[in-house]
């Protein structure tokens, strides 16, 4: 019996743990409260190219040097492919010493300079020529691709939209059973979210096929999904 007992007060503590996590709504009286999720979908029209140089040398200055090379390459790359380099922006810079930790004491090996570069582009017929380039110069050691949209604010205010549809809808329903209508709008939150997904590239592998088919040749982007959540609270009639 004891046993019995001991299991029914523990029941009662997970009941009221579970209860106390869940969250509330302080609504006046005559209001209706509803939650609904939105979404909008929608073919990217703008793809982001990422890719970094990186030049390793005995010395800062010799390492400085082969960097810039290498981004000269890359800058006839774009010349090549009808892009303006001025379009590309940099996203960090760095030059640091590199060092051969397998002995008690440090030793100096080389320096490393490196930076990451973006590039914008709305033609998607050039991103094969453009990441198969980049790898066959053995210029960047790793590229990817993010599809995106170029107005994402656009985008998110139409997942709200069909979000709050979603919501009033719930609410009139709602009302109608308790014989009611629903009137203003008193209260809204919401939340959008989108899901722009890296593709990584690696150009190691790319430059072994230099004869094959660009990886994303004759695919279709992945499409932008923008999600929204909406809590609204009406008065009611």
């Amino acid at each position: 019996m004891k046993q019995i007992f001991l299991l029914y007060v523990a029941l009662l503590l997970i009941s009221s743990l579970t209860f106390a996590q869940a969250p509330t709504v302080t609504a006046a009286p005559n209001t209706v409260f509803a939650g609904a999720d939105g979404k909008f979908e929608a073919a990217p029209d703008t793809v982001l190219v990422q890719f970094n140089i990186s030049a390793h040398a005995d010395s800062a200055k010799d390492a400085y040097d082969l960097a810039s090379k290498q981004a000269e390459q890359t800058r006839q790359i774009m010349r090549n492919n009808g892009i303006d380099p001025k379009t590309a922006q940099i996203g960090s810079y760095s030059i640091q010493p590199m060092y051969d930790w397998k002995t008690a004491k440090r030793k100096l090996i080389g320096y490393q300079v490196a930076t990451n570069v973006t590039l914008k582009l709305k033609d998607f017929a050039k991103i094969g020529p453009i990441t198969q380039q980049l790898a066959d110069s053995a210029v960047s050691e790793s590229q990817s691709i993010n599809y995106t949209l170029d107005n994402m604010e656009d985008a998110k205010s139409k997942a709200v939209e069909d979000a709050y549809r979603r919501a009033r809808a719930a609410a009139d329903s709602l009302a109608r059973a308790a014989g009611r209508s629903v009137s203003e709008l008193s209260y809204a939150s919401v939340d959008t979210f989108e899901n722009v997904r890296p593709m990584p590239i690696v150009a190691r592998a790319m430059a072994m096929q230099a004869q094959a088919a660009a990886p994303t040749e004759e695919f279709t982007p992945q499409t932008v999904n923008v999600t929204a959540h909406v809590n609204a609270l009406f008065t009611l009639k």
